[in-house]
């Protein structure tokens, strides 16, 4: 099932996500239809919170759906390590039409849970690693805007509040 695609100005967007507990025929259910609702919306990451779940999980697939091995799931992530850095052009579904450029780690380890429960770690350059970075922002209620300078950050909010006035947003 294809979910609708949560636009910035929805609070659970900034709110920090509860830890998944129950690794379930639902939560399989939920991975599944998040990977759907991504590729749907022609992303490579999608966080629950994007579609208005407050759960720590997120789904990345790199490849755009090419490569079945490059689906990953990850259950309540976290950052173990990261080096090197990369400055790079970001958008996100949830702020459909701006771009950004942010800078983020070029390799990052993360440490995670898969649909089933089993703890991995899983390492990432390149747009994998911002993607790992970029999802698990996500998690912790923090959106790509907020890596950007101010002045740009306040351009992007007044014109998403001009086209919520119009009915566009």
């Amino acid at each position: 099932m294809i979910h609708p695609i949560v636009k910035f100005g929805d609070p659970v967007l900034e709110t920090p996500t509860k830890w998944v507990e129950k690794f379930d025929e639902d939560l399989q259910k939920l991975v599944d239809d998040m990977f759907e609702s991504m590729y749907a919306a022609s992303g490579v990451g999608l966080a629950a919170p994007q579609i208005g779940l407050g759960q720590r999980i997120t789904v990345i697939d790199v490849s755009n759906g090419k490569t079945p091995e490059a689906r990953i799931v990850l259950a309540n992530p976290e950052i173990i390590y990261a080096d090197g850095q990369q400055r790079e052009e970001e958008g996100c579904l949830s702020i459909p039409g701006f771009r950004g450029y942010v800078e983020r780690p070029q390799y990052v380890t993360v440490r995670a849970q898969d649909a089933q429960g089993n703890i991995f770690e899983r390492k990432g350059e390149g747009l994998l690693a911002r993607a790992f970075c970029h999802e698990i922002d996500h998690l912790n209620g923090v959106l790509f805007i907020s890596h950007l300078s101010m002045l740009k950050r306040d351009m992007i909010k007044r014109k998403i509040r001009k086209m919520k006035k119009a009915g566009e947003w």
